[in-house]
Formats: C-alpha cells, sequence, structure tokens
C-alpha cells in the first residue's frame, strides 16, 4: 500500500543551524555540438541558506537556465556536485531524482510546461497526484485555492490555450506550489506578466520567505533582482565573486567578469603576518589588523581593523609603517589584487574599453 502524505511536513529538510540548504562545488557544464565544444558553466560554487530568497541574474545566453536546470536535476553537469538537504543530487537514479524533486521542488519553468489536455486546476493537481501528497478528496480544493492567490479565479476549468501566456505563467507558479515544496526554482516567472501580477507573483514569493521557504529566481531584470535578498551574478558562464558584486555594485558585467579573473582568493591562517607580495586586498571574511611597526614612547599602539567587504591597500599602509596580520580570531579570507593591473583595468573601462 503506497503512502498519502496528508501533510509536506515530514518533507522539511533537517540543516543544521548555520548550514547551507543548497551546494554546489566546481559544478561544470559543456555542451557538445557539430562545431565543437561550448562549456555554459565554469566551475561554479556556490551556496543558498535556508529561508533564502535568491535570484541568480545575467544577460541572455550567459548560463542562469543552465545553472539551474542543474539545481533541479533536469540536466546532468559535466563534472562537480550538487547536494540539497544533504541529498547528493548526481549520485540519484533518474526515476529516483524524479522522485525526490517531486516532493522536494517546485519549479516554475520559463515556456510554463503545462499539459495542453488538462485544464488548469487539473494542471496544479498533477504534482499532488504524482507525489500522492494530500488526501484524493483535498487535492482539487488546494489547487483551486493557488489558482485563486496567483489571480486565476474564474479560470480554473479552463485549458491552457483557451488563456494567455501570463495566465499560463501564473497557472505555473500555482502548480510550482501545489505540494507546498520547501524549494521553489523558477526560470524568469514573471517575463509573460503585466505589471500588476507581476508584483502579486513577487509578493506572493515573500510570503513564502516568510514561511521560510527558499526561493530561487532567475531573471535578466536588475530591478527585479532588488526585491530579492541577494543576488548571484553570471557572467559568460562564471559566477562572479559576491564580494566584488558588493564593492561594485554599479559596474557592468563585463567589468565585473574581468575583476573575477584579475581577484585572487587567499586564505590566510589566524594570526599569521600579511605576504609583502599582496598590494591590495579586500576582506572577503575574517579581520585584517593594521598596528605600528615602531612603539612610540607615551603613545598607545592602536590597532585598526578591517572587515569583510572592506578593501584595504596593503602597500601603502607597509608605507606608513604598518605591520599587517590576520586576526586572532579566526583565519582571513581576502581577495588580493595587483594595484597596477586593477588601475589599468579601470582606466581602460572609463574610456570604453579602447586601448
Amino acid at each position: 500500500m503506497k503512502t498519502i502524505f496528508n501533510s509536506p511536513s515530514d518533507l522539511v529538510f533537517q540543516i543544521p543551524g548555520g548550514s547551507p540548504l543548497i551546494q554546489v562545488s566546481n559544478l561544470v557544464k559543456t555542451f557538445r555540438t557539430t562545431s565543437g565544444s561550448v562549456t555554459v558553466l565554469k566551475n561554479i560554487n556556490a551556496e543558498i541558506y535556508p529561508g533564502e530568497f535568491v535570484s541568480i541574474v545575467g544577460r541572455s545566453g550567459s548560463g542562469k537556465s543552465t545553472l539551474l536546470n542543474m539545481l533541479t536535476g533536469i540536466d546532468h553537469p559535466t563534472s562537480g556536485k550538487v547536494s540539497i538537504g544533504g541529498t547528493q543530487l548526481y549520485e540519484l537514479s533518474e526515476s529516483q531524482r524524479a522522485s525526490w524533486r517531486g516532493r522536494n521542488m517546485g519549479i516554475v519553468f520559463q515556456f510554463f510546461q503545462l499539459m495542453p489536455m488538462l485544464t488548469l486546476v487539473e494542471n496544479v493537481m498533477l504534482p499532488m497526484d504524482f507525489c500522492e501528497i494530500y488526501a484524493p478528496a483535498d487535492r482539487e480544493t488546494r489547487a483551486m485555492a493557488l489558482l485563486s492567490r496567483v489571480g486565476l479565479q474564474g479560470f480554473e476549468h479552463k485549458l491552457p490555450g483557451a488563456v494567455s501566456g501570463g495566465q499560463q505563467q501564473s497557472a505555473a507558479v500555482a502548480r510550482a506550489l501545489a505540494t507546498d515544496p520547501p524549494i521553489l526554482l523558477a526560470d524568469e516567472p514573471t517575463g509573460n506578466l503585466d505589471s500588476r501580477t507581476a508584483e502579486q507573483i513577487i509578493a506572493l514569493f515573500q510570503e513564502l520567505i516568510g514561511q521560510r521557504k527558499t526561493i530561487v529566481m532567475v531573471t535578466h531584470d536588475a530591478i527585479l533582482a532588488q526585491q530579492t535578498q541577494r543576488s548571484m551574478i553570471l557572467a559568460d558562464g562564471v559566477l562572479i565573486h559576491p564580494t566584488l558584486v558588493a564593492e561594485f555594485p554599479k559596474s557592468d558585467h563585463d567589468l565585473l567578469l574581468k575583476l573575477n579573473a584579475l581577484a585572487q582568493p587567499v586564505s590566510i591562517p589566524a594570526g599569521v603576518e600579511i605576504d609583502t607580495s599582496i598590494q591590495l586586498a579586500i576582506v572577503v571574511s575574517g579581520t585584517l589588523e593594521a598596528r605600528p611597526s615602531t612603539f612610540i614612547s607615551g603613545a598607545m599602539m592602536r590597532t585598526r581593523q578591517y572587515g569583510a567587504a572592506q578593501p584595504v591597500d596593503l602597500a601603502a599602509l607597509r608605507r606608513a609603517g604598518q605591520i599587517l596580520r590576520s586576526g586572532s580570531k579566526g583565519p582571513l579570507e581576502i581577495l588580493s589584487l595587483d594595484v597596477s593591473a586593477l588601475r589599468h583595468l579601470m582606466e581602460n573601462s572609463a574610456k570604453g574599453g579602447q586601448d
């Protein structure tokens, strides 16, 4: 006898406090074509925490939808891992992954993927039927309520072909929520909607975040991305380091991509003097300390501390006679940049990319 889940409560991930829900490690995706190989995701590493509303932002062709397909387990990476709630997605068989996905994820596809021969309410009931979540007698009531929530009251018994593209998109959102999944993945969920309905959908997403759902949304709309808690920027298949995104918020994606290539991650154990070859650093985590190298009689030796997202001109501090060390309470993670290379990059960018 098969189990009927009357509540999705048993499906909620048990994640230790402070641990990521979604972990992407060294993810690469290469497509083979008749004209050669094209790598659309290049060594992606990312973490998303329970209850976060995260946007994946990038231009058309940057790899956004491909990355989302990796997170859902719909497509296979060429190499790398995706772990969600402690489950390694690509260690599951196709059938295991489909069953796991149905119970743990709601997916809003860019092109709806509604079943054309089923009414909107039947489309929304379909995931509940497939996953056997909620008693059969309750599924239609839940589907009707979800369609009403996305503005489709009165359209429940129409076929997808009889409603507009925006209404199909709204129905796709309702279907994604059918099993009350802990994770919602949405590919351009407002792309076909008028502004009023788009605001309604985003308000619904914000409401779900308040219920400790986790939402990952692909969008090319920078204004829409600002309504999420943070943005992951993809440029030419590369995930831009979030510290660079925070430090250069007004930079275009081409410049961020060049900065990302220039910045070198460096990890320094606690209480260790920083290598003199490092000229400019942006603190990612931990504390960087600077104190005078000489003691002045009658004066206190004041130590300055630099925390996360702070750029520090180490070369200038050394010239001023400062000793630079990592803080004593934990390791220091920084992005190291060559001053002359950064200056050349920024000057060239200001000239519109002309040498």
